[in-house]
């Protein structure tokens, strides 16, 4: 953000040292906008330090203060954070103080309303709702933090996975701006002073955590939404009224249609019984061709898809990539497993010290259940999914009997290893909590981990890996590959491919391998190229 004199911008630095011990240096810092900090480094001022990871700078509109977001390792964002509050005095933070947050609560958004109103969302009750701290004369926190909606049981924020992130804003009529929900997300128009939420009445269903306001009366809210029938679209709201527009994305703007409508399937948000009788969510796409049938009576082919992360959530919204599958007689859900965002702290930290144990049975959990309910054929039931999705995809063929195949992305294979030193630094303590902590819970890592049960997985799989991925290295997929022994399978790898696939060629290559290897082990025929599966 802007300086209130207009002549720097502040931002968050991160600084790679040379130094084992220190690692990793982050810091609030002002960069001067004239570009003297291109020759000059000392032209950068440090504004505020104090923690490991630091996020959501922002200055009150008097220019008197600066607000901020800090954690430190082992926690994650959306374990344990602080808002801390400071004077800003000749450029620098002074007198810091935290005013939110804490063990237990997570901060993941702070902005000011005016120079004693400061917003935030936090989950002190088990939900991220909006609160509200409200300052002094003098500065000091007179009230607060305030929550603006009661105990809500819905979130009005999420996890923290990059920076910028904003699920609210405070507009100039007074009121906030919010995407709240739970399944699926609705962009409301907040009173703060009496808790009333209004929904824009868009045919949207989803909308992500980027808002911004528009115009130079700031009467125009634009953010992204989308739809099971309805692609991401740029949207503009006109607070004042209501109305919207999509400017970019969405559909056609002339005729209103979208892509591939006709072949679209029609999704439906599920809940499922977990073992211990615990909810797991779902979304459910069931196979759609608009003039192809599958054989009457028969049940269908499934592939349970689960989401990265695994602090994530899967949306229900327009996906060209289930649809290929969809339109091709092969149902897919999507599974919100025990671990997962958008359902309270206690449903997210249900992975606590379980993971590759509360994803694999969740995951399991319902693809049983659409075997129970005849719409599944367990002889053909399969498993994807990338990074932690890859993770627990192949945790699944070695804990499990239940999957015939699985599609592995870039993913963690060895939990020891991405712990010690095999990833990045912002995921490095992640497994301290959805693991246990490292050394003393290695024989959980090992116990959790499928590189150390991958000769127990008979089922075929294939594994795609980008090589220039730092996140989860491909080290992790020869080390799994040199253990599996006699599984037919593919390892297809990527030149110039990171953490997700971004080229054409190669997410075509890759759709295109999961369909053959479905082809092959459920017994039909497709056009696409055969991939070749070895022992």
């Amino acid at each position: 953000m802007i300086s209130p004199e207009g002549g720097h911008v502040l931002c968050v630095r991160e600084e790679h040292t040379d130094d084992a011990e220190a690692g990793v240096r982050r810091a609030i810092v002002a960069v001067p906008l004239d570009g003297s900090a291109a020759a000059d480094p000392d032209a950068v001022t440090v504004v505020a330090v104090g923690h490991h990871f630091l996020a959501c700078p922002r200055i009150s509109p008097d220019g008197r203060f600066l607000s901020w977001i800090g954690w430190d390792h082992p926690n994650m964002p959306w374990d344990s954070t602080h808002l801390r509050l400071a004077e800003l005095r000749d450029g620098r933070a002074t007198g810091t103080r935290t005013v939110a947050g804490g063990a237990d609560e997570a901060v993941v958004q702070a902005e000011w309303a005016d120079a004693t109103t400061l917003y935030c969302v936090t989950d002190p009750d088990g939900w991220w709702n909006p609160h509200r701290v409200t300052l002094d004369a003098d500065g000091a926190v007179a009230s607060g933090p305030d929550p603006l909606v009661g105990v809500r049981a819905e979130e009005f924020g999420g996890p923290l996975w990059q920076l910028g992130a904003c699920w609210m804003t405070p507009v100039p009529d007074g009121r906030i701006a919010a995407v709240h929900g739970t399944a699926d997300t609705r962009m409301g128009l907040l009173r703060p002073e009496t808790g009333e939420i209004t929904d824009v009445g868009t045919p949207h269903t989803e909308w992500s955590g980027k808002l911004a306001l528009a115009g130079a009366d700031g009467t125009t809210l634009v953010g992204l939404a989308a739809a099971p029938d309805r692609p991401v679209a740029v949207v503009a709201v006109d607070l004042r009224d209501g109305s919207w527009r999509e400017l970019a994305g969405g559909a056609d703007a002339a005729t209103g249609a979208v892509p591939f409508a006709d072949y679209l399937p029609r999704p439906e948000a599920r809940v499922f019984a977990g073992p211990h009788g615990r909810e797991v969510h779902a979304n459910l796409y069931p196979p759609f061709h608009p003039e192809v049938t599958g054989p009457e009576g028969e049940a269908a082919p499934y592939v349970v898809w689960v989401h990265g992360g695994p602090t994530s959530r899967t949306p229900m919204i327009y996906d060209q990539e289930i649809a290929y599958f969809t339109s091709r007689g092969i149902g897919v859900v999507e599974v919100n497993y025990g671990g997962s965002t958008g359902f309270g702290r206690a449903y997210r930290e249900r992975l606590r010290g379980s993971w590759g144990v509360v994803d694999v049975e969740d995951s399991v959990s319902v693809a049983q259940g659409l075997v129970d309910e005849g719409l599944a054929d367990p002889a053909r039931l399969a498993i994807r999914g990338g990074s932690a999705g890859g993770f627990t995809s192949a945790a699944a063929l070695a804990f499990s009997e239940l999957f015939r195949c699985a599609a592995i992305q870039f993913p963690i294979v060895d939990l020891a290893g991405w712990r010690t030193g095999e990833t990045h630094d912002f995921e490095s303590q992640y497994p301290e909590s959805i693991v246990g902590p490292w050394p003393s819970a290695k024989d959980v890592y090992a116990r959790n981990s499928p590189v150390d049960h991958a000769e127990d997985i008979t089922a075929p799989f294939v594994l795609l890996q980008g090589l220039e991925d730092e996140i989860c290295p491909p080290v992790q997929c020869e080390r799994f590959l040199s253990r599996i022994r006699g599984v037919p399978h593919a390892y297809l790898t990527f030149e110039g491919e990171q953490h997700g696939f971004r080229r054409e060629e190669t997410i075509r290559t890759a759709i295109e391998a999961e369909l053959s290897l479905y082809a092959q082990v459920f017994g039909f025929e497709t056009d696409v190229p055969r991939l070749e599966l070895r022992p």
